[in-house]
């Protein structure tokens, strides 16, 4: 059998789950990273869904409140088992890396931070960088098919790196200037995957879910648990254009308004969402343990972090299970799928952007900012390389991109000789 010819129901649910497992184990690095390791795994290897699916579904998911990247796994376990599907594919890439944050925040109350577990994620972010160009080439390769696709995508990338422009207002830009100038017709509407007929109850029963904790704050009078409740399911709202869309408002919110964590501490939680698995967006509940530890100690931090989990990710789930069932309808009026293939070629500059972000962070410890009228550009100092990283970098590329080994071996063995090396 062919990869062409496989449909959904000939891959089991138990070879889905296993599949799933691995993903959410080893989704290190934030979206861009995580969308490259799903593209490997969904689509380059199983060809479980096709690579215009995938795209779709990533442009899809990118017009959504949340985080892409958890959103995507979740779509495409719907559109492989349905209900469950989606159900397993959503929950497994969530909680490998929030048992990781609750145990990392725990240390971090108690004990500060390692500098010999500290060095271990060096050697994964260096991986890391590695995994999110490989990511930039495939999507690149098949997404910029015109001219015009090219210069969107340059667009894009100049909008996010040098310019203030905002994530969703790239996005929006993207959707009208492909709707107006990108050829090509309507997908013709497909058969509704068996089972999405449940979507709807799904929905309504994951809407009562997120408002539950509300009633039972309510009856309780529990104002400090209420609060934590409200900012992070408006957070859940109104943060379109993924995990890196959140951090402004839950900087602005949790350390200038409430009051809840430090700024340093702000910057210890990205440090540490960045370097587990999961989606970005985790550092939402290391921020609602930090809170909750400041507020009331050990057990009111792990309350606080249940709860931040729970009106956080409850919703994601809810914005698949309510639209994706649509999407293929929507996809056949023509100039909707413009629009999307206009956000796709968007997605491009923002990864070449993510890419090159992310390695300068890794890579240099000091930045200059030039300020050119309206645009400011970061630049790294040449002065200041790591040449730890860079060459753990360069191993990674080796043993990935030349020598072909699966990404499962890499990261943990980039790991260990990083925190061999700061050993020694």
């Amino acid at each position: 059998m062919t990869r062409q010819n496989l449909t959904n129901s000939q891959v089991s649910l138990p070879e889905f789950t296993a599949v799933a497992g691995k993903i959410g184990l080893l989704s290190f690095g934030g979206p861009a990273a995580q969308i490259a390791l799903m593209q490997d795994e969904l689509v380059d290897k199983r060809g479980w869904i096709s690579q215009a699916d995938f795209l779709r579904a990533l442009s899809f998911c990118l017009l959504l409140p949340g985080p892409e990247a958890m959103q995507l796994a979740t779509y495409v376990g719907w559109r492989m088992h349905g209900v469950r599907g989606g159900l397993i594919g959503g929950s497994l890439f969530i909680l490998p890396g929030a048992l990781v944050v609750f145990a990392l925040a725990l240390a971090y109350v108690k004990f500060g931070q390692n500098p010999l577990i500290l060095k271990a994620f060096m050697g994964i972010k260096a991986c890391v960088v590695v995994i999110v160009v490989q990511a930039l080439l495939k999507i690149s390769k098949r997404a910029l098919f015109t001219p015009m696709a090219w210069a969107m995508a340059a667009s894009s990338f100049c909008a996010i790196s040098i310019s203030v422009l905002p994530f969703p207002a790239v996005v929006l830009v993207a959707a009208i200037w492909g709707t107006l100038v990108l050829p090509g017709a309507g997908h013709p509407a497909r058969q509704m995957i068996k089972g999405s007929h449940s979507t709807a109850t799904i929905s309504i029963l994951l809407a009562a879910l997120w408002a539950a904790p509300f009633a039972m704050l309510w009856l309780f009078k529990d104002v400090f648990l209420t609060k934590v409740a409200m900012v992070f399911s408006t957070l859940a709202v109104v943060t379109f254009g993924g995990a890196y869309a959140v951090l402004g408002y839950l900087g602005q919110t949790a350390v200038a308004d409430l009051h809840w964590i430090t700024a340093q501490q702000m910057v210890d939680s990205l440090g540490l969402a960045e370097t587990t698995p999961g989606p970005l967006i985790l550092v939402t509940q290391f921020v609602g343990f930090l809170a909750g530890y400041h507020a009331g100690g050990i057990g009111l931090a792990l309350l606080a972090g249940l709860l931040t989990l729970w009106v956080t990710f409850i919703p994601c789930f809810l914005w698949i299970f309510l639209f994706a069932p649509h999407l293929e309808r929507l996809m056949a009026v023509a100039w909707l799928a413009r629009g999307l293939a206009g956000v796709t070629a968007a997605v491009v500059g923002v990864i070449a952007s993510i890419s090159i972000w992310f390695a300068g962070q890794i890579w240099f410890a000091a930045h200059a900012s030039l300020a050119l009228g309206p645009f400011n550009i970061s630049l790294p100092q040449w002065h200041s390389v790591d040449g730890l990283a860079f060459s753990l970098s360069a191993i990674a590329a080796i043993l990935l991109i030349w020598r072909k080994w699966d990404i499962l071996w890499v990261l943990p063995a980039m790991a260990l000789v990083s925190a061999a090396i700061s050993f020694l």
